[in-house]
């Protein structure tokens, strides 16, 4: 009966998985119904809209795209930063000009970590939460690493299973029924990342789901081809928003960012 064993392993596998998620689902719950007392009615600042979108990443590429159409600052194709006018019109400006440093240029890579990572993005984070707009970082970080012990889990059923039927047969039991065995826990995780996938995906994103449709009504009233639609656009959906080659091509020089959601690999 070696292969039942394997099949407890599998269920044990697959239940503290599932289970994990379920409860990393309803801790992200709490965020939305505060955001429903306290996140009526307000206006959402551009630096607000891209950290909902993206993270603080997201609000350093805005503020460096919004100086560099300003004359403010120069953003070469070849992925440095210049600086025109050292004075900012605001934190977020102020902490671009600070990361750059006294020279005055630097690659645009670590201005935008340092940037990202600057006591003015921290505070604007603060007050998201707060708002019950922005999910917490242990929100957020407990329901992607629940999403990924469910999938491991996934993994560890079909290997477990595939040695249940690999190893030479020590019971009468038929091989066919050894696998439907181990599908058991198989279709539980796979059930369990898609509901989570339908029900728990918004709170694996920056944005709580207040916050995001926050986001959409902002979308919608953001027409025309002025400057505040372009950053709009670049707020909600990033760098590949940017409109003009040469600007876009700076941003290319970048390394790997950590934006992605937890659903991708």
């Amino acid at each position: 009966m070696f292969w039942v064993l394997l099949l407890l392993l599998a269920w044990a596998a697959a239940g503290t998985a599932c289970t994990r998620l379920c409860l990393a689902a309803v801790h992200a719950a709490a965020v939305d119904t505060k955001a429903a007392m306290t996140g009526r009615g307000h206006d959402l600042t551009l630096y607000e809209a891209a950290f909902l979108s993206g993270g603080p990443r997201r609000v350093a590429d805005l503020t460096l795209v919004s100086m560099a159409r300003q004359r403010r600052l120069l953003l070469a194709h070849t992925g440095w930063a210049t600086v025109v006018d050292p004075r900012g019109r605001d934190e977020m400006e102020r902490s671009v000009i600070g990361a750059i440093g006294p020279e005055g240029q630097s690659r645009i890579e670590p201005v935008r970590d340092a940037a990202a990572a600057a006591d003015a993005v921290g505070s604007l984070a603060d007050r998201l939460v707060s708002a019950g707009l922005a999910v917490p970082d242990e929100a957020r970080s407990g329901v992607a690493a629940a999403i990924r012990q469910v999938r491991l889990a996934a993994a560890v059923v079909l290997a477990l299973g595939a040695v249940a039927l690999l190893a030479p047969a020590q019971s009468d039991m038929p091989a066919h029924l050894v696998a439907l065995w181990f599908a058991l826990p198989f279709v539980l995780t796979l059930s369990c990342l898609a509901i989570a996938r339908v029900e728990i995906h918004p709170y694996a994103q920056w944005a709580s789901p207040a916050g995001q449709r926050l986001l959409r009504a902002l979308v919608r009233r953001s027409t025309g081809g002025d400057d505040r639609t372009y950053l709009t656009s670049v707020a909600v959906r990033g760098v590949r928003a940017i409109g003009e080659p040469e600007l876009r091509q700076a941003f290319a020089h970048r390394g790997p960012h950590h934006e992605a959601s937890p659903w991708r690999d």
